[in-house]
């Protein structure tokens, strides 16, 4: 009987042995593939909101070019007119309101928009600008400088002549009241904390505002050299902390960084627990197999429970699906997120809810997973919601067949609707005028190239006359006023398919692509030189302005440079023989300007 009961026992233990073993080789296996996908989505992140803060930051340096392409500057020591455009674009501007200024190739002050308040030229934070400079960079940006107790940043370009550098335009900006500070605000959380660090480590900008200005951590200054984005770990104090770090154009590093403890969460504690839980239970084996089964299944009960209220709560939605994309697994998130009852969904295929045109990819992408046993795969595609609208999701992929935890593929889908959005309107920002809203110069191009590839283009370029003096009598805002007006009537008399920019100051260009001969060309010319000379309410007043209208016919495959430049020679001839009036007497030579040699 003793040993019947010892047999028992020892076989009891050794089943829960067994079991015990392969629960805590499951669950581990289950955690390490949620460790992957979390890394990987957070890397991700890290990695989008790294070029959103990128592209803020060039946006500043578009603004410092936008400057030196709308007014010229002499250069000269301490010259008068270059104050002016300097306090002028200073006070214009959304970024650069602490001031700009002046220098030569060696660093030294010409001109400035105010007296005082300015990095000395030897602050060391000028060497990482420098360094730019110095590399052949088109920009520079300087590390964190305290001048009389304020934190300041500068942003550079150089000012060429016959394309060689003969100084430098620089912006300076109060980093605690930048645009990029903002974003950062609105990023905040109370579960990690978000800074843009210059390559000395101090902190330009940052999700907590008292940190602006300061050292970062010296452990994390270490990690922040190199490019790409990447996952460190340091200590801080007796924390240890994870940084997502992000390498910016400008020298700068984005960094997202939390304890360890909050990064992974409560999945890994709840493991934890279990795993002691079946230790445990191996130890009481003794006691006997049916009390031990009794609480292996009431502590499995709860270790579930815990896991779908983590879930239920989690801004991400979790799927897993078979190798048919028939979702076996979705998580309660989804409701929130998308709108449709969880439970419901299982069984359905994945590629119901993704957008048409963006099914072929998912499909491709997802067969390739499936021939890798450890591959994951990351997308963006768009997602219909229960109320029919799709919205732009981050995919991040994990292929777990061969996980017998799993069975399928683990999908860690992310709304980045917002984040899509942004970048969208920085694409748009980017080609097209802030003041009028038209395509920019950069924008026409690119149209004038690709429609010269195959049809004729009729080239108009539109000087203003008369523009100058009301902008000198009324200001600035009422010569703003002005060209945002003209846009808009402008806008109104071209064809459709036509191409409106403005490429300058008071210069616009109209391209008629598939414009064979003159009549349409000039007949356009008429209607634009109509439109302008009609009166225009301008701060109280109705004013008089004119248009000089230069007009190029450019044969297919012409050069697109030579094309703009005879037409820009046009209108010249045009204004110096009168302007827009003296546009009948140049019609006979429309065609055959080409600019000088």
């Amino acid at each position: 009987m003793r040993v019947r009961n010892w047999i028992a026992v020892v076989v009891s233990l050794l089943l829960l042995a067994a079991a015990g073993g392969v629960a805590i080789v499951v669950n581990r296996s289950t955690l390490n593939a949620a460790d992957t996908v979390h890394r990987a989505d957070s890397t991700e992140l890290g990695t989008n909101n790294g070029i959103l803060t990128g592209q803020l930051q060039l946006l500043s340096v578009q603004e410092l070019a936008q400057v030196l392409a709308e007014r010229p500057l002499t250069l000269a020591k301490n010259a008068a007119a270059d104050r002016a455009v300097l306090v002028a674009a200073a006070a214009k501007s959304s970024t650069f309101q602490y001031g700009m200024l002046l220098t030569d190739l060696e660093g030294h002050v010409l001109n400035a928009s105010r007296a005082t308040g300015l990095p000395a030229a030897d602050n060391a934070g000028w060497a990482s600008m420098r360094k730019q400079f110095a590399a052949g960079q088109k920009y520079g940006f300087s590390s964190v400088m305290t001048v009389d107790g304020v934190a300041l940043a500068a942003v550079g370009v150089p000012i060429l002549t016959s394309g060689s550098p003969v100084g430098f335009l620089i912006g300076l900006n109060q980093v605690v009241a930048t645009s990029l500070q903002h974003y950062l605000e609105r990023l905040s959380s109370p579960s990690h904390r978000a800074d843009v660090i210059d390559s000395t480590g101090r902190i330009a900008a940052s999700s907590v505002r008292a940190r602006v200005g300061a050292p970062a951590d010296t452990g994390l200054v270490a990690e922040l050299r190199g490019d790409g984005t990447r996952l460190v770990e340091y200590d801080s104090g007796d924390v240890t902390m994870v940084s997502i770090v992000a390498g910016l154009p400008s020298g700068y590093s984005y960094v997202r960084t939390q304890t360890k403890s909050s990064f992974y969460g409560a999945v890994h504690s709840r493991s934890q627990t279990v795993n002691y839980t079946l230790i445990a239970m191996l130890l009481i084996g003794v006691v006997g197999i049916s009390v031990l089964g009794y609480r292996t299944q009431m502590q499995r009960r709860r270790a579930d429970e815990r896991f779908q209220a983590l879930f239920q709560h989690a801004p991400d939605i979790v799927t897993v699906i078979d190798r048919a994309g028939r979702m076996i697994f979705t998580s309660p998130g989804s409701s929130a997120i998308l709108g449709f009852e969880h439970s419901l969904l299982n069984g359905h295929s994945v590629f119901e809810l993704v957008h048409p045109e963006d099914q072929p990819t998912m499909r491709a992408r997802l067969e390739s997973l499936l021939a890798d046993s450890t591959g994951v795969l990351r997308l963006q595609c768009r997602v219909r919601a229960a109320s029919g609208d799709y919205r732009w999701f981050d995919f991040t992929a994990s292929n777990q067949l061969a996980n017998p935890a799993l069975n399928g593929v683990v999908i860690n889908a992310r709304d980045v609707s917002e984040n899509r959005a942004f970048q969208e309107r920085l694409a748009h920002e980017a080609q097209h005028d802030a003041l009028t809203g038209l395509p920019n110069r950069r924008r026409m191009q690119n149209a004038l190239s690709s429609s010269l590839r195959r049809d004729p283009v009729a080239v108009l370029f539109v000087d203003l006359d008369g523009f100058k003096p009301v902008n000198d009598r009324f200001g600035h805002e009422a010569g703003d006023e002005l060209l945002r007006q003209v846009a808009e009537r402008l806008s109104g008399c071209i064809r459709s398919g036509d191409v409106l920019a403005r490429v300058g100051g008071d210069e616009f260009v109209v391209l008629m692509p598939g414009t064979f001969g003159p009549d349409e060309a000039v007949a356009m010319s008429h209607r634009v030189r109509t439109v302008v000379e009609m009166p225009f309410p301008i701060a109280g007043h109705y004013v008089d302005i004119g248009a000089s209208v230069g007009v190029h016919l450019a044969a297919p495959a012409e050069d697109p440079d030579a094309a703009l430049r005879a037409a820009d020679h046009a209108m010249y001839e045009i204004k110096r023989s009168g302007g827009g009036r003296a546009l009948t007497r140049m019609m006979q030579r429309i065609g055959r300007h080409r600019a000088p040699e």
